[in-house]
Formats: C-alpha cells, sequence, structure tokens
C-alpha cells in the first residue's frame, strides 16, 4: 500500500496519525459550521484535541498566516501601484474575513501536526 504523503494529508485536513480520517465535520464554506471539528479520527479513534485548551496554540499560526497575507497584499499594492489610492484599508479585511474558514483550519491542522507530538503510523 502507498504511504500517504504529509503535504498532502494537510492540505486535505486528515488526521496525523493514519492520515486518512477527516479532521472537520463541515466544509470549509459553511460560515455558520466551518469551525466544527470531529472529536476522534473515524478510521485510528485518535482524539484531535491532545490535552484541554490544546487548539488555543493555534491562534498563533493564524497570526502569522494573517501577517504574511498582509505582507503580500501590501507588495503586490506597491507593484501596482494601488497603495497610495488606500486600497489596502478594504483589501485586508475583506481577504482576511473570505479566507478565515481556511486561516482558522489550516491553523489547527498546522498547529496539530508540529506540537501534538502524533507520529504516523503505517498502516
Amino acid at each position: 500500500m502507498q504511504e500517504v504523503n504529509v503535504m498532502a494529508s494537510v492540505a486535505l485536513q486528515r488526521c496525523p496519525r493514519c492520515r486518512k480520517g477527516k479532521m472537520f465535520c463541515t466544509p470549509a464554506y459553511n460560515y455558520l459550521e466551518f469551525h466544527k471539528m470531529h472529536e476522534k479520527c473515524a478510521h485510528c479513534d485518535l482524539k484531535f484535541e491532545v490535552e484541554p485548551g490544546f487548539f488555543w496554540g493555534a491562534m498563533f499560526v493564524s497570526y502569522a498566516m494573517v501577517v504574511a497575507l498582509f505582507v503580500t497584499e501590501f507588495v503586490a499594492l506597491s507593484v501596482l501601484g494601488l497603495l497610495r489610492s488606500g486600497m489596502i484599508y478594504y483589501m485586508v479585511p475583506v481577504t482576511v474575513i473570505v479566507l478565515l474558514p481556511f486561516i482558522f483550519r489550516y491553523s489547527r491542522v498546522l498547529f496539530l501536526y508540529w506540537f501534538g507530538g502524533i507520529k504516523y503510523q503505517k498502516p
């Protein structure tokens, strides 16, 4: 059986132990329920919240993602010559609101992969 790539399992928001079970219950653009996670992996029964309050640390990952987004938009607007028009005051909040489900989800997924202490187990 072929081993699942780490990058692919992060991109697909899969369990870090088995890389098969989904971490989230609903699609990302269900704005009312995009934050709902499964308590355990349906495939290997891994509890996603390693300890109470574990995902508070994901706030720092999401902060870094938003800063990277801000810098990218700042550079893009500078290159396009739209920085003087004050476009950045509108672009950053709109972009963050539109990408909020992805920022939230990937910050949790990355935090769990990096700091969860969970090792991949081959089937």
